[in-house]
């Protein structure tokens, strides 16, 4: 059974040395400019539009859990395409992307279904927010394995939860995906991205539902509720917009990458 690839050839390329060279790049570009912080983190948060868009900021945070020796992670993200209640958690065996699959990890599968009664919901695992971390981690770390997880109507408290339970393993990490602000002006989604920003940096989720727009805001504020409860702290790694990449500054989407130790 293969969680198949739904949006290669549009949020992300289909080919290997089409992937590789947008790392490449990516890594040229910081490298220019910045040092990798020398950070030992099991926790991200990470954009998931197309590549082009924010793959720079998904980027920096791969290259940190890099480095972290994790080889186990959890990825959490919202459905765009279904609507349901609850969790889904993808049961199927391999997941597919253009550079070689990556097992799952059976046994969180089996620790979330026993423990959190979590199972397959519907179809929402044909879902952008989630596989656009694939490729990320199949390059960064190869021998990695990992759990889909897809939200629809859920609560941070439970997810939460699941990361608290997640995170309890030293070889396990979690990977919390979100945009931010969609479709303002540049100058609205600086203002608007920013109590996101401030937020996670704060771990503070008054301040997250006092105007934050992130479409992932319920993994956001999950990942803020355990960071709080397990003493770890945040750091902002990157913040950009689209209209870095397009020069649109009339209609934007906000990107943040971070990451928690």
């Amino acid at each position: 059974m293969n969680r198949e690839m739904s949006v290669a050839g549009s949020f992300y390329p289909q080919r290997e040395v089409d992937l590789e060279r947008y790392f490449e790049h990516f890594n040229k570009v910081y490298d220019e400019s910045f040092s990798l912080p020398n950070i030992k983190s099991r926790a991200v948060i990470v954009p998931h539009a197309g590549y082009v868009y924010s793959g720079y900021s998904a980027n920096i945070a791969y290259r940190i859990l890099q480095n972290s020796s994790v080889k186990n992670f959890v990825i959490i993200g919202p459905s765009h395409r279904v609507a349901f209640d609850g969790i889904s958690l993808c049961e199927d065996e391999n997941y597919v992307t253009p550079i070689g699959d990556i097992k799952s990890s059976t046994k969180i599968v089996n620790e979330l279904k026993n423990r959190f009664n979590l199972k397959t919901i519907l179809n929402p695992h044909a879902e952008h927010s989630t596989e656009v971390q694939f490729p990320f981690i199949k390059h960064y770390i190869p021998d990695a394995k990992i759990v889909e997880l897809v939200y629809g109507r859920a609560q941070p408290s439970l997810i939460s939860e699941i990361i608290d339970f997640v995170l309890s393993s030293e070889d396990c990490g979690v990977i919390i995906s979100t945009d931010l602000s969609h479709f303002h002006t540049l100058k609205e989604a600086n203002i608007i991205d920013n109590i996101c920003l401030n937020a996670i940096d704060y771990l503070d989720v008054h301040a997250l539902h006092n105007g934050c727009e992130a479409c992932g805001i319920i993994g956001v504020e999950a990942m803020i509720r355990s960071a709080k409860k397990l003493a770890l702290k945040p750091t902002i790694l990157d913040y950009r917009t689209s209209a870095d990449a397009s020069n649109d500054k009339d209609r934007v989407v906000g990107y943040v990458s971070a990451c928690f130790e």
